[in-house]
């Protein structure tokens, strides 16, 4: 999948050829002629955006080794490649201390770069996902471990750094599957209860006749079944964070107990003698709308204003897209180490168009089972569109059903006065027998277009369609394209 990497030389020569390099293998290159111009850019708002740095270490002023130092001194943990015309065993050793992945000596063959690139990205987002399944289970999770390079999402994380500086109670609201426990646990993680209980509760999954004792405990004998105290959920986040998942789904009897907990900190366990005093950090949230809820009298307008203190939106998958390749990646190298398909080195060009083309209805959770059954089946290097049909099929439906286009033709728009009005030229997803069409036809159709529509012009169809120029030849001499259009620019 296109990545943008930052080239480090002061060769100019060399930066050329680097970035060629990075280009034919598809992903975007950013240079730098110095040290200092990378930290520049490494310590500036662009640096959401690179993935991988590739860097000489002998440089005037600031070298290769002052910049990983710097790196590491100011917590920027994009992995570096480092190359030097001498590759002494001392110079490997010290790059590798300083934090690099791998090294390489001057002049690299483009084969021995593109197994080095390809290894270091999926390293780098394996390393990212057990680290961030450690600090989850420590309860050390911050807002640096949400994957995310969107603006909405920048928004969610300042609301939620503000929030995480007090004790205020939070309602964090938005569509299944967009990622809410994540950013509670991100909260908590930030502020000063980092590192003690964060205990959720799934409040539409309780039966009612057992939400009072499941949270807030009862005492051995308090009734039938009850053989054992149980302290409850309340008293288990005593310290830390109770996280009240779809709170709106909560029984109106609770509805009536939570607000005097919530404001005094004083729970009742069924059966008890006396009240239990409690202290903690309440997150909630929902994926509905508590205030129509609450307006028509489903949920307790006291409990409401109790919860809704400090409300943070979510924004679902589908608005903020510029996420998605970074959580395939992500997705990606887990499954891959959890199935154990070392060979799987990414998605390509095409696959990775195809789920960013999609709407996800599901958001997050939804494209992280597709990337776990498109890790299952697949075979190859890289997860294609094969590995996606369900995604394939869904795609193309919604893709016709939003498209909107100009007709050219005067019979045209006569023809189509009655319907939908298309903006040329028109790539049919369905053929004459009314069946879907297959994805490699249509993206057979989309190259030729393209070739066309770009005057044959190599470099410029590659860097239209979003992959690189040797991954376009491969699928010219896949389709037989070369054949059928005749003379093709080769610059």
């Amino acid at each position: 999948m296109p990545e943008t990497i930052l080239v480090v030389d002061d060769d100019p020569i060399q930066r050329r050829l680097l970035g060629s390099v990075v280009e034919r293998l598809g992903h975007h290159a950013l240079s730098a002629g110095n040290g200092a111009e990378a930290m520049e850019i490494l310590s500036s708002p662009q640096a959401r955006e690179i993935a991988l740095v590739i860097l000489d270490l002998v440089m005037p002023e600031l070298d290769g080794m002052g910049v990983l130092e710097r790196m590491r001194r100011d917590g920027i943990a994009v992995p570096a490649i480092v190359q030097t015309a001498h590759g002494g065993i001392d110079a490997v050793v010290s790059a590798m201390r300083a934090g690099a992945v791998d090294f390489v000596v001057k002049p690299a063959a483009p084969e021995r770069l593109q197994v080095s690139i390809e290894n270091a990205l999926k390293l780098h987002a394996l390393e990212g996902t057990v680290a961030r399944l450690s600090r989850s289970a420590e309860g050390s999770l911050t807002f640096r471990d949400i994957i995310t390079r969107s603006e909405p999402m920048e928004r969610v994380i300042r609301l939620g750094q503000r929030a995480a500086a007090s004790n205020i109670p939070v309602l964090i609201e938005g569509e299944s599957g967009v990622g809410k426990e994540l950013v509670a646990r991100a909260i908590q993680g930030t502020g000063d209860r980092k590192g003690r209980p964060f205990v959720t509760v799934n409040c539409g999954a309780i039966p009612d006749n057992l939400v009072e004792s499941i949270l807030f405990g009862h005492e051995k004998g308090a009734f039938t079944g009850a053989s054992e105290s149980y302290t409850g959920k309340f008293r288990e986040a005593n310290g830390g964070t109770l996280f009240l998942d779809e709170v709106g789904e909560l029984a109106p009897d609770i509805q009536v107990m939570l607000p005097r907990a919530l404001q005094c900190g004083e729970t009742d366990p069924v059966g008890a003698k006396r009240t239990v005093q409690v202290d903690i950090r309440l997150i909630s949230a929902t994926n509905r709308d508590l205030v129509e809820l609450t307006r028509r009298g489903d949920f307790r307008e006291d409990l409401f204003y109790r919860l809704n203190v400090f409300p943070i939106r979510v924004p679902p998958l589908r608005e903020r897209r510029e996420d998605i390749p970074d959580l395939v990646r992500h997705f990606t190298a887990r499954f891959a180490a959890e199935e154990r398909k070392a060979g799987l080195r990414g998605v390509d060009a095409g696959a990775m168009s195809l789920l960013d083309a999609f709407d996800w209805p599901g958001n997050i959770r939804q494209l992280e089972n597709a990337v776990f059954r498109a890790v299952v089946l697949s075979d190859g290097a890289f997860l294609t569109p094969a590995e996606f049909p369900q995604i394939a099929g869904r795609a193309g439906t919604r893709a016709a059903e939003r498209a909107a286009v100009t007709i050219d033709t005067p019979d045209q728009v006569h023809q189509q006065a009655a319907g939908p009005v298309y903006a040329g030229p028109v790539i049919a997803a369905t053929g004459a027998d009314g069946e879907v069409r297959r994805l490699e036809d249509i993206e057979a159709e989309m190259i030729r277009f393209a070739i066309v529509h770009c005057d044959g012009k190599m470099t410029r169809v590659a860097r239209s369609l979003g992959i690189g120029r040797s991954t376009l030849y491969r699928k010219l001499k896949e389709y037989g394209i070369s054949d059928t259009l005749g003379g093709i620019a080769a610059e």
